[in-house]
């Protein structure tokens, strides 16, 4: 059997993967703020996602050979399927967008997104320091408020969706974003409470 590092360039990864998560956000922002730009944003954002996943295989792949991990091998397979599913959401975000033929700007669908981008950043930031427990508890508090700030949105732009007399056809259209773009914020939660839950255990 052959023995490798320790680390085995697992962290170098999760920064990797981190640092698509921030891309895909900006692209998310650029697409709703820009929907004349709807295709070749969608394509960028899938670029984005096929990356993430080869990163992602690359991960699992070398938990089956390597001998010793630098965490446990269920936690680095749970982060490195939570960061996934974020950019898996933005992705389909994305795709929805452009299957809808979506041309307007709409201001919460963008103060959706701003929150993800900022989610994104704290989330990166965890990454690069989670051996330091503090650095990635302070993160992970800012992700939570900004859960708690994309609730009060997603609550206020469907409220708005169904006031007065509403083309049922973009109703349908953007509550799914709206849906999507809190569920992605939702995921970005689960990827904090991972990281706090890895950095605790191993510091």
């Amino acid at each position: 059997m052959r023995f490798l590092p320790k680390d085995e360039g697992f962290f170098g990864l999760f920064d990797q993967l981190s640092e698509r998560l921030k891309t895909s956000s900006a692209l998310l922002k650029q697409l709703f703020s820009a929907p004349d730009r709807l295709h070749e944003l969608t394509v960028k954002i899938k670029a984005e996602e096929h990356a993430a996943d080869a990163i992602t295989y690359d991960i699992i792949q070398r938990i089956n050979r390597s001998f010793v991990t630098p965490l446990d091998r269920e936690d680095i397979h749970l982060l490195a399927n939570r960061l996934d599913n974020v950019i898996d959401l933005m992705d389909g975000t994305a795709r929805r967008a452009k299957m809808f033929h979506i041309t307007e700007r709409r201001d919460a669908a963008i103060a959706l997104v701003d929150v993800l981008v900022e989610c994104a950043d704290a989330i990166a930031t965890a990454v690069k320091e989670i051996r330091v427990p503090g650095a990635v508890q302070k993160a992970g508090r800012r992700v939570k408020e900004l859960e708690e700030k994309a609730d009060a949105i997603y609550s206020e732009a469907i409220e708005l969706l169904f006031a007065g007399q509403p083309d049922a056809l973009e109703v349908i259209k953007w509550k799914e974003i709206y849906d999507n773009l809190e569920h992605a914020v939702d995921e970005c939660e689960d990827v904090a409470n991972v990281l706090e839950s890895i950095s605790l255990k191993n510091s």
